[in-house]
């Protein structure tokens, strides 16, 4: 039997449990009845609402580099990391940085603390207003709605078994995905 499973961001075709198997999902978390994967909670991984500094989602980014490095970053992530797809947070934010995602990760490992590590991205890449950084915020808190990302957002709720929630971006997906509810927190007034 042939099923696509949407996993934030990559289609899964399931031809056979080998599939799932070599991906390194768990079937467990599985529901054949609303062909969705549950992401899991990851202990460690921020939000994406999360700052450091005057931004979002870098914080969540050096976690992930820090997980995986400590190998304690599920498959699903690892898979969406880093800048080589367009589309993922990760690659939008080392380009709107203007340094290369393989830079930052090796920076991340080297150590030092997130503030450190955003100012040496500063220092190597594309120096950043106060006005720019706003705008990024505010630009990726609102991906997925009425914008290039738009169409791809129904399908992803759908996929994932979340609807009926009050998701209207992309970051708010990953928020319930992930177990948090950035509606009733207000995320979006902490950036």
């Amino acid at each position: 039997m042939k099923c696509d499973v949407f996993v934030t961001g990559i289609t899964l075709h399931r031809n056979s449990t080998d599939f799932y198997t070599w991906h390194n999902i768990d079937l467990s978390d599985l529901d054949p009845a609303a062909n969705h994967v549950t992401m899991p909670h990851v202990p460690g991984l921020r939000s994406c609402y999360d700052k450091v500094g005057r931004l979002i989602h870098f914080g969540r980014m050096l976690d992930k580099i820090r997980l995986n490095a400590a190998g304690r970053l599920p498959a699903d992530y690892v898979a969406l990391q880093g800048d080589a797809q367009f589309y993922t947070l990760d690659g939008r934010c080392c380009r709107f940085l203007g340094v290369p995602y393989a830079e930052i990760k090796a920076r991340t490992l080297q150590g030092g603390t997130d503030q450190e590590i955003l100012a040496w991205a500063h220092a190597h890449g594309i120096s950043r207003t106060d006005e720019e950084c706003h705008v990024w915020n505010r630009f990726i808190a609102k991906l997925g709605w009425r914008d290039e990302r738009s169409a791809v957002l129904p399908q992803r709720i759908i996929d994932s078994g979340l609807a009926g929630k009050p998701i209207e971006t992309l970051i708010d997906h990953i928020e319930f995905d992930e177990g948090r509810d950035p509606v009733a927190e207000r995320a979006w007034e902490k950036i």
